[in-house]
């Protein structure tokens, strides 16, 4: 159990010492930018990488939770957390459904991929035109800067938040990974075919699989919303988040339960320091997305973490 865990918990311990060392907002700011598409990042893992169910469209996730907890906010007088937690559950709501067409129709492979996509942009496209969402000017949350209505003065008590979101979503990968859930996430991944004719439910078993990964994407874009108290389509289920909850699993190691937080931090790490670099160029970290992502497929397949897994064994076969 200490094995399976420690190393998890000791993860999600360090992250929660952040606020203690660093008081930069600038600082904070990136750790919880970075932790927020982490956790979008997981969301995707556990429908891509454990059930081999690849999406181009989690923005659709991402942006109904986050238009989900501002809307009963703004419009309803709904309690912060309490709006919080619906959209989660809206937006897992939604996965289910496009799921249920999705799977029940036999789309797998590309065709699944690209209906999650159709399905976030027709998403953008409502929510841009109707006046319910704030049209193109947006969602404006208001600011009520108060622990209960879920705003906070230190940025540091959104750092806490967002590593235990990540942190539960970490856990609890763990936990499937070494679960009767996970191997057959597994066996439908490795052969859809094999696992239906072994008596595996794989319809039941990748309707579970996107509600769960839908509803942590949720999550991401929930707190997004909270954190920065502001929402548009384009931020709500823009390409951007689709594409950086993919490539963080991808550059971290799909299918792991560590890759996508690595990743989504190695990703947002290099995209500074080359927007530092390069002063400021507009679309400099997107391209060092795209390099990294490369240099992920061509050299490091199991990406970062399967590269130090090789580094480490290594090392451990050099020691006398």
């Amino acid at each position: 159990m200490i094995r399976a865990y420690g190393p998890a918990l000791a993860l999600i311990a360090l992250a929660a010492l952040v606020p203690f060392a660093v008081s930069a907002n600038t600082v904070l700011n990136f750790v919880v930018f970075a932790l927020i598409i982490a956790l979008a990042a997981q969301g995707w893992n556990l429908l891509g990488g454990l059930a081999g169910q690849f999406s181009f469209g989690h923005a659709a996730f991402f942006g109904t939770g986050a238009y989900a907890a501002a809307i009963l906010q703004t419009r309803y007088g709904v309690n912060a957390w309490a709006a919080f937690a619906c959209g989660i559950a809206l937006a897992g709501a939604v996965g289910w459904i496009i799921g249920f067409l999705s799977f029940r129709s036999g789309l797998r492979g590309s065709y699944f991929a690209l209906v999650t996509l159709a399905f976030a942009e027709v998403f953008r496209i409502l929510a841009n035109a109707s006046s319910f969402t704030g049209g193109a000017a947006g969602t404006l949350v208001k600011l009520d800067v108060r622990p209960e209505n879920f705003q906070f003065a230190s940025r540091g008590a959104f750092v806490w938040i967002a590593v235990a979101l990540v942190g539960f979503v970490l856990v609890m990968t763990i936990a499937i990974l070494r679960s009767r859930f996970g191997a057959w996430l597994t066996a439908v991944r490795e052969n859809e075919d094999a696992a239906r004719a072994l008596g595996v439910d794989t319809l039941s078993v990748k309707l579970k699989a996107i509600t769960l990964s839908a509803a942590i994407t949720g999550a991401a874009g929930a707190l997004y919303v909270q954190y920065y108290l502001y929402l548009d389509a384009g931020i709500a289920y823009g390409a951007w988040i689709s594409v950086e909850a993919l490539i963080a699993p991808i550059v971290g190691g799909i299918g792991t339960a560590f890759g996508p937080v690595l990743g989504a931090v190695a990703l947002h790490v290099f995209g500074e320091v080359a927007k530092a670099v390069a002063g400021g160029i507009p679309g400099i970290d997107l391209v060092l997305y795209g390099l990294l992502l490369v240099a992920a497929i061509a050299f490091a397949p199991d990406g970062l973490m399967g590269l130090l897994k090789r580094l480490v064994r290594r090392k451990a076969q050099e020691t006398p």
